[in-house]
């Protein structure tokens, strides 16, 4: 791509600012975005409303008509562009949640100037009005809202999983350990996603402190986000060989690589907020029969695991807890296995992603 300033991406190819893709039958139109290092009140507003602003502005031009316009949140400002856009297409606006924002960047402190929060909280409300349905993707996510918005139309909406396409017995081994210069006895305890304030990722690598000795069990932590840098100075602090930072890969690699994992830890912060979330790698993971160590308390271990039995709970941002669920699969690897098998029959009936698009199917009739 060409070299364009260090303040702006543009998520479009061969330098254009905007771009039309064929992908698998559907028509993506692509736009620009403004971003910058820079955190100051002026350039977050620059960031969000510049993709407000271009995707508004290709909408409009290229368009037709449609029933349903569906406008996914955060980034909540996205908003303004989808209630111009469903009026100019003649749609009903569908909005959907995946994240209660501003609510969760305020208590995060990602966001914490008061003109800007009251602006997204009127924004909010706005939305949450105009919309026919607002789809939650936790049931916690749909409560909240309609506690603050009782006359507001929920639905929960559910991440799912393609179980065919994340299906351990037709996953072919792959040479991933070795590729990473892994042993084939190593445990391998696996954090994939982003590496941003909300997961609290420290407490993985304040947890591998404590297995400095052991050779055989290692920490993989897999992506990228604003916390990794920090993160990985950390690591240099705590003399931690046994914690890897791996960069993001494609969707086409990622079932070899949790093939070839022992567990998963996945972990959020310990905030109220997060009581009702979910996250959604949980779901590929269970899907290859990876057991879990989860640090989100509420509804996701409500499910996960004193319904299904697909891992171990530990308190969010114990580290002793985590250490001790550690010891206990690298101790019980048959229970581990169990809890694998536990989590795949789990996910297959519950968050099929083909019945969870037929039932939301179902639901938007009953809107038109």
């Amino acid at each position: 791509m060409p070299n364009y300033p260090q303040y702006e991406i543009y998520e479009a190819y061969k330098g254009k600012r905007y771009v039309v893709e064929d992908m698998n039958g559907l028509t993506l139109h692509r736009s620009s975005i403004y971003v910058s290092k820079n955190k100051s009140i002026i350039n977050r507003l620059r960031n969000y409303f510049s993709f407000v602003i271009s995707s508004a502005r290709q909408g409009r031009r290229h368009l037709g008509t449609f029933d349903f316009l569906l406008c996914e949140s955060p980034p909540l400002f996205l908003g303004y562009s989808a209630m111009y856009l469903a009026k100019r297409t003649q749609a009903q606006l569908i909005f959907n949640v995946s994240d209660l924002w501003p609510e969760s960047a305020e208590k995060l402190g990602v966001v914490n100037n008061a003109f800007l929060l009251r602006l997204a909280y009127r924004l909010e409300a706005k939305l949450y009005q105009r919309a026919i349905l607002v789809t939650g993707q936790t049931q916690g996510i749909c409560k909240s809202i309609n506690q603050r918005f009782p006359k507001v139309k929920t639905y929960w909406l559910p991440n799912g999983v393609d179980l065919s396409y994340y299906h351990p017995d037709s996953v072919v081994t792959s040479n991933w350990r070795n590729q990473q210069g892994f042993q084939q006895n190593d445990f391998i305890l696996l954090y994939a996603g982003i590496i941003g304030i909300a997961q609290g990722l420290e407490i993985i690598l304040n947890a591998a402190e404590h297995f400095k000795t052991t050779t055989n069990i290692k920490f993989v932590l897999l992506g990228s986000g604003p916390e990794k840098e920090r993160l990985q100075i950390l690591k240099t602090e705590k003399q931690l060989n046994n914690v890897f930072f791996l960069e993001a890969i494609t969707k086409t690699q990622m079932p070899s690589v949790l093939k070839s994992v022992n567990a998963a830890i996945i972990p959020l912060r310990k905030l109220d907020l997060f009581l009702g979330a979910i996250p959604s790698k949980l779901f590929e993971t269970l899907s290859m029969e990876v057991p879990v160590l989860l640090g989100v308390d509420g509804e996701a271990k409500d499910l996960f695991i004193t319904k299904g039995q697909c891992g171990l709970f530990f308190e969010p941002e114990n580290v002793l807890a985590l250490v001790e669920t550690i010891h206990y699969l690298v101790n019980n690897p048959e229970k581990a296995s169990k809890m694998g098998q536990n989590g795949r029959r789990f996910v297959q009936q519950h968050f099929n992603r083909d019945t969870i698009a037929q039932l939301f199917f179902n639901q938007l009739k009953t809107l038109t």
